[in-house]
């Protein structure tokens, strides 16, 4: 494994590290109370190419690796995880157009995102999670086109996106042999809106429903052909699971230097925690969990880059374990800093709250242990 990367690689991660120190970290807080991004920091995204991260160089982009992307989306998410989700995301709405799409439409779509447009991945239903063969947003084909209803909801950047990769079923039947993917403009006749989610972590990006009802598609919108939608949005999410494991890593190691600080600092009975074994012993358990979340996560990285053969198995171990690593090195900070960790003063319980979703948006831990358990050989 080679995880080296080249100057202008690196030139890169320190830029998103200074736009994680000195503008998304400063804001964090305020943006976690509202609830409501923050529009100039937004624009400073945009300006600095940290929401076209997955663009390839041919359509524009910096054509960075997945394990590069990784690397930005750690430093980014270490500031706040809900601001790095928005970028997430828009790589997220990327991977379809750029594994299925036509040569007209990587180009129109990457030129969106390279121009500051914010995009949507709309799978998710109120009753189809996990299972993907469960979706009922129907896409009716009619002459020139289909007649798309149905509502999708959790659905990251709903509310803010101008174009969403929807994923629909064209048989009536339903079941992953009929799931479509289209590419919809926001803006379209018929595209609504619905309700957004208060939640309890990454509070800077929106989630709502998006409904459609009797939205009409142009057949030339749609990604690959009829009943290809399960396989696009598989592979979608092989490549974007890690960088959830890297939005973990951030937290995780965001926790951890928070937490630390704070012990050298903080004096009980004459001495600083931090001389105290118990202490000691959780950050060392802090440290160590955060160094393996980030091997794991840049070897599944690397392994993707290289099309490795076992590739498959690694992208949800990395999302998992990185994920779990979160919730507990978060939790353990808070425990660290006692009543101050526990006080919205400071950032350590917006960590906790952001580190629970990781466990469970784009695919449960559980479902990625299946997944893992059905793809080991030996």
């Amino acid at each position: 494994m080679d995880f080296s990367i080249t100057l202008e690689q690196r030139e890169l991660i320190d830029l998103a590290r200074n736009i994680s120190e000195n503008e998304i970290a400063p804001r964090a807080l305020e943006i976690d109370k509202t609830g409501k991004m923050d529009s100039v920091l937004l624009d400073i995204l945009k300006k600095t190419g940290m929401t076209a991260l997955a663009i390839p160089k041919e359509y524009g982009g910096a054509g960075l690796d997945l394990l590069t992307v990784s690397m930005i989306t750690e430093e980014l998410s270490k500031g706040c995880a809900g601001v790095a989700t928005i970028c997430m995301a828009n790589a997220l709405a990327s991977y379809p157009v750029l594994i299925a799409g036509t040569e007209e439409q990587k180009s129109s779509f990457c030129n969106f995102i390279n121009n500051g447009g914010i995009a949507a991945f709309a799978l998710t239903e109120p009753g189809a999670g996990s299972d993907a063969g469960a979706v009922a947003c129907h896409a009716q084909k009619v002459d020139g086109g289909y007649i798309l209803n149905g509502t999708k909801c959790f659905i990251t950047n709903g509310s803010i996106a101008e174009k969403i990769v929807v994923f629909t079923n064209t048989r009536k039947t339903g079941g992953i042999r009929g799931l479509t993917a289209f590419i919809v403009d926001s803006n379209s006749k018929g595209v609504s809106i619905g309700k957004e989610e208060d939640k309890m972590g990454i509070r800077a990006s929106t989630t709502s429903e998006i409904i459609f009802e009797d939205c009409f598609v142009p057949e030339s919108s749609r990604l690959g052909r009829e009943g290809m939608g399960f396989k696009i949005a598989m592979k979608t999410l092989e490549k974007s699971r890690p960088v959830v494991g890297a939005l973990s890593v951030g937290i995780a190691q965001a926790s951890l230097e928070s937490a630390v600080r704070y012990a050298h600092q903080r004096k009980q009975f004459g001495s600083k925690i931090s001389s105290f074994e118990m202490v000691q012993d959780m950050i060392a358990d802090m440290v160590i969990k955060t160094e393996s979340a980030r091997a794991l996560v840049q070897k599944a990285c690397w392994m993707l880059d290289n099309d490795m053969p076992s590739k498959g198995i690694f992208s949800p171990m990395a999302k998992a374990y990185a994920s779990d690593v979160a919730m507990e090195v978060s939790t353990i900070s808070v425990q660290v800093m006692g009543g101050n960790g526990y006080s919205k003063e400071n950032p350590n319980e917006k960590y906790m709250r952001d580190a629970k979703v990781m466990q469970i948006y784009e695919g449960t831990n559980q479902v990625q242990k299946i997944v893992i358990a059905n793809g080991v050989r030996y």
